[in-house]
């Protein structure tokens, strides 16, 4: 049996308010924080000053960003960008319209389909053989890191994926995931917590640690 006291810590946070958060488009990957988000990131990147880790990664869309720089700034810490944890990648024809333009409407609606349908894919948006893979991938790629402690930058869908991924596993059917989808949020800079650990008599796993903490909003 594998040694129980592996244990490896990574911190999630979701990015910050983006402006096309708060604006009835569908977001672009080029969306840049709002003012609000901006004072979200700060308070995070407070609270993340106080903890103890050796690495700092992030998504590359500019709302997650522009986050990892401000926790960058206030932990000296330099950022690694990471395509694994990008959002969801919507179809790149509905990026930035509007919620009341009918063709990117009908195309969103059917690229939602594709996120709980195997096999189903809408223009070059991922669906949810994507999703799982990527999901697995990121899972994989934080296990086989060196550090043992790490700050990960990264957005409310992809992240909710990832939680879904631990806690069900191979057992995450579309339904399944359709419904956690659907019954979890996340707010704005969140804190997420997963712990790859072992215990007497089992094997080391991912175990969710704390979820969508959000005190430091206040």
């Amino acid at each position: 049996m594998s040694d129980p006291k592996i244990e490896k810590t990574i911190y999630f946070v979701r990015h910050g308010q983006s402006e096309d958060n708060a604006a009835p488009v569908h977001q672009a990957p080029d969306s840049p924080l709002s003012e609000k988000g901006k004072m979200q990131a700060e308070s995070i990147a407070k609270r993340v000053s106080h903890l103890s880790f050796e690495v700092l990664i992030a998504s590359h869309f500019q709302r997650a960003k522009e986050t990892s720089e401000i926790i960058a700034k206030a932990t000296g810490k330099q950022v690694e960008y990471s395509e694994l944890f990008v959002e969801r990648i919507k179809p790149t024809s509905i990026n930035g319209k509007s919620h009341e333009d009918e063709r990117a409407s009908i195309t969103w609606k059917e690229w939602q389909r594709s996120l709980y349908t195997s096999g189903l894919r809408v223009e070059d948006g991922e669906n949810f053989d994507d999703l799982m893979a990527r999901a697995d991938k990121a899972l994989a790629y934080l296990k086989n890191r060196s550090e043992e402690s790490l700050v990960v930058v990264t957005h409310g869908y992809l992240l909710r994926t990832i939680v879904a991924r631990v806690l069900f596993g191979d057992l995450l059917s579309e339904e399944a995931f359709k419904r956690f989808q659907k019954a979890t949020s996340m707010e704005n800079t969140g804190l997420t917590v997963l712990r790859y650990k072992g215990a007497p008599e089992e094997e080391p796993s991912w175990r969710l640690w704390i979820y969508n903490d959000h005190a430091h909003l206040g």
